[in-house]
């Protein structure tokens, strides 16, 4: 047993802080690079430092979501408006891009150095998922998720990708609008109401729901079950594993 209503037949899983601890890298590259453009921005202006907060600042503006949007999402707390620029703008420039292309050169030197770590158990849960026939697509805002999946050895697991760069191709939003998802089931041949979203960002959980998607798993990494299941999820795991040989919850989220 996977932990799963009857009707689902495809997996869509997120990929950093569900499958891949890639989660912690990338708050790290938010941090160093918005505390550098805040240090930079206190200086231009006179204002006081306040440094990017790697817990509430992270969850609520940043995971889950396209480069971008978490950029002008974050800044917009702090009152800032940047221009909005080139998603190919060099990554000094003082735009949304050039901020969120700074965010991937810092992020792409750390995968370069330290690797891709995976969530044990949750490999072996998608493993179990492949061996009972479902299909299964991952569906990230990251832009390397190609790059993530193969360091990862994931590849004869998965059979359909949606990434920051089909996002872009596509013209999707991101999450928390369903747009990715529903993409996602596309590529399957599914239809949503026949689908499991697992999500461990409280935009990608919002996303599965908003989509009408027919089972939402929310995974805790950070302590933030409650939230999860406010913002949508049917059950929350601290690992997919937790999953295997459960009985699914089939009520109203808590």
């Amino acid at each position: 047993m996977l932990g799963l209503p009857a009707h689902v037949t495809a997996c869509l899983f997120d990929l950093d802080g569900v499958l891949t601890q890639t989660a912690r890298v990338h708050n790290a590259a938010w941090t160093a690079t918005f505390d550098a453009f805040l240090q930079r921005h206190a200086a231009a202006t006179g204002l006081p430092f306040r440094p990017f907060d790697p817990g509430p600042d992270y969850n609520r503006y940043v995971d889950g979501r396209p480069r971008a949007d978490g950029v002008r999402g974050f800044l917009a707390s702090r009152g800032i408006v940047l221009p909005e620029g080139h998603p190919d703008d060099p990554p000094d420039a003082e735009t949304v891009n050039g901020v969120g292309n700074r965010k991937n050169v810092l992020l792409l030197d750390q995968l370069r150095t330290h690797g891709v770590d995976v969530y044990p158990g949750s490999v072996a849960y998608l493993k179990e998922v492949a061996a009972a026939g479902l299909r299964r697509a991952v569906v990230t805002a990251s832009a390397n998720g190609q790059e993530v999946i193969a360091a990862a050895g994931l590849e004869p697991f998965i059979e359909a990708r949606v990434d920051g760069l089909v996002t872009r191709a596509r013209g999707l939003r991101g999450k928390p609008a369903p747009d990715t998802f529903l993409a996602g089931a596309e590529l399957l041949g599914v239809d949503p109401a026949n689908a499991v979203v697992f999500e461990d960002a409280l935009a990608g959980v919002a996303a599965g729901r908003a989509g009408g998607f027919g089972y939402v798993v929310g995974v805790d990494r950070v302590g933030q079950a409650a939230e999860l299941l406010a913002h949508g999820a049917d059950v929350v795991v601290t690992d997919l594993a937790d999953l295997l040989h459960v009985e699914p919850h089939t009520g109203d989220p808590a």
